[in-house]
């Protein structure tokens, strides 16, 4: 691809070369330097544009009669054109290369790095920005290993654009505070709609439309068999045992973050039993929600029950590689995913944890 300006001038050239006057190919020789600008820094590109200019010449040499001069001048023109241009695609090249890095560094801050195994827990993290130049959006989750337990947070701002990435910042570190700090996950949900309201009150959204965020909390204790669930809007978790699929969905529905004032701060924990070798996916609404072209949802409770027993990593590499191929890479909102596999317990251990 570099080398397509090249080819063009050399192509162009010999075809002005080896066909007669009257067909004057040589009028195409500008659209070398064009064509170069789009992916060639200022020099070469002025140099190309030299190139074809001394060809020009050289051509009006052998054939007189080919117009020379206002080919010339097109070639000029194009080739000082084509630098102003690549000047330009340059300069946006670097403010999206320093965008991009400031984006990093707020995934970082958002979604930090967490490692793979927490004790005896596999722990895996997938996250999908549906803008193609995104490195982060509203969606957001968390892992901390505390006292209590493993605890997980996965949540999904509405909205998008950097009110959503700060709505989903204050969260997470609400949550990464209130694990270590609450034994109960009520307490711990209360806490994250407290953090969530502060921020809506000091950056209102720009709609009429309140701003909110769906989550849900999970805690597995240390010694295992079971896993505490607290939904707060969010889509249930799919927990596939011994081949069979079970959707943990809660009993009765917990408030969305920052809707608890106005319709009460009712919280319910679910416990679900799990065993050893179980997988568990926790998901935002991007996942179920991921469209084909002919607007059939992706099926993903089918798609799971079709997964053998394999570690969380090879299940979220599938899962991306399906949702980009199911939707053709156009993906409508973002996509954030944490897949465990339970291990066998090691209660002495637990218990010596955090003695």
């Amino acid at each position: 691809m570099r080398l397509s300006p090249v080819i063009l001038t050399v192509v162009i050239a010999s075809l002005a070369y080896a066909t007669p006057p009257e067909m004057a190919f040589s009028r195409l020789l500008p659209a070398a330097p064009a064509l170069a600008a789009a992916m060639w820094p200022v020099l070469p590109t002025v140099l190309l544009g030299t190139v074809c200019l001394l060809l020009m010449i050289g051509l009006s040499l052998v054939f007189p009669d080919l117009g020379t001069w206002w080919t010339c001048a097109g070639i000029i023109a194009v080739t000082v054109a084509a630098a102003y241009g690549s000047h330009v695609r340059l300069q946006r090249e670097r403010t999206l290369f320093h965008v991009r890095l400031v984006a990093d560094a707020a995934q970082h801050v958002v979604l930090s790095p967490m490692p793979r195994r927490f004790g005896l827990l596999e722990v895996e993290s997938l996250y999908l920005a549906a803008a193609a130049e995104a490195r982060i959006g509203g969606d957001f989750y968390e892992v901390v290993d505390t006292p209590y337990g493993v605890r997980l947070l996965i949540g999904d701002v509405r909205g998008k654009g950097l009110p959503a990435v700060g709505a989903a910042a204050a969260i997470v570190n609400a949550f990464r505070e209130a694990a270590y700090g609450e034994a109960d996950l009520v307490d711990v949900a209360r806490r994250l709609d407290a953090s969530s309201a502060r921020y809506n009150a000091a950056f209102p959204p720009d709609g009429p439309m309140e701003r909110f965020a769906t989550a849900l909390l999970a805690e597995i204790p240390h010694e295992g068999g079971r896993i505490d669930i607290l939904n707060c809007g969010h889509p249930p978790p799919l927990l596939l045992t011994r081949g069979r699929l079970r959707v943990l969905e809660s009993a009765a529905p917990s408030p969305l973050l920052s809707l608890a004032e106005l319709i009460g701060d009712h919280y319910h924990v679910d416990s679900f039993d799990v065993a050893p070798g179980d997988l568990l996916l926790l998901y935002t609404d991007g996942v179920a929600e991921t469209r084909a072209l002919d607007g059939e949802f992706f099926p993903l409770a089918a798609w799971m029950r079709r997964q053998p027993p394999t570690p969380p990593r090879d299940l979220l590499t599938a899962l991306h590689r399906d949702l980009l191929r199911y939707s053709r890479g156009r993906l409508d909102d973002d996509i954030a995913a944490l897949a465990l596999r339970l291990g066998k317990p090691e209660p002495d251990r637990a218990r010596q944890r955090f003695s």
